[in-house]
């Protein structure tokens, strides 16, 4: 089967100004949040910041992903548990998970076009794939997330545990009603390994994903690999 959709992965210039438009009308779509707040929100992590997309046969990007790396900054999702409805110390909440906050990556925005629907369940999971590969090929043990309940229950409809950190539940957060801090270890795999194969497969491996061309592990890595050792486990 030729593949109508692309994955790709820390886009550049035309590619990610098309993934940034992207992440712009489908936060403001979907939780109401313009382009002003979304600086506002994101722009202390700029330097910190890559997208992911998906494009069709045509060039149209149909999704997006914004992971943010460690840095300077912190990492979003654990600098606004200070916020309400929380008012927690991140990076404490976050060792306390078992997390690194100086080796995680944060899972800031990820969201797919409505026009676009008729692609949008392989999109999302292109998406998905696309970050937990990048993931493992650049040694990565942890993500967090201030995660959206759509978000929660499709990653967890793939036997995706998404554990609330420590100290948190679900609450409002930026246009969205039902938004809960999580966290996400390596060594998770190995229960949805165990739990769903097919799932494992599909979003660690990328087995399934038909009709999608996704990066090669070369292209995932990353040229500056700040974080690797004990990183997610190997396929």
């Amino acid at each position: 089967m030729s593949a109508t959709l692309t994955l790709k992965f820390n886009v550049h210039g035309d590619e990610q100004i098309a993934a940034r438009e992207c992440e712009a009308d489908v936060f403001l779509s979907a939780f109401g949040n313009t382009r002003d707040q979304l600086e506002e929100e994101y722009g202390p992590y700029e330097d910190q910041s890559l997208f992911l997309s998906v494009t069709d046969e045509h060039g149209e990007t149909l999704g997006s992903c914004r992971e943010i790396l460690p840095g300077p900054a912190g990492l979003k999702t654990l600098n606004d548990l200070a916020r309400p409805p929380w008012f927690v110390d991140g990076p404490r909440s976050a060792r306390a998970a078992g997390v690194d906050p100086t080796r995680a990556w944060d899972l800031a925005t990820l969201g797919v076009r409505r026009q676009f629907r008729s692609h949008r369940l392989m999109v999302g999971i292109a998406l998905y794939y696309g970050l937990f590969r990048s993931a493992f090929v650049n040694g990565v043990p942890a993500i967090v997330s201030v995660m959206d309940g759509h978000m929660r229950r499709t990653l967890g409809s793939f036997d995706v545990d998404c554990p609330a950190l420590p100290g948190t539940t679900t609450g409002d957060y930026l246009g969205s009603t039902a938004s809960t801090p999580v966290y996400y270890l390596s060594t998770m795999l190995d229960v949805q390994r165990r739990r769903n194969p097919d799932a494992y497969r599909l979003l660690s491996l990328g087995v399934g994903l038909d009709g999608v061309s996704v990066p090669s592990d070369e292209d995932f890595g990353l040229p500056d690999r700040t974080v690797m050792a004990e990183g997610f486990a190997a396929a």
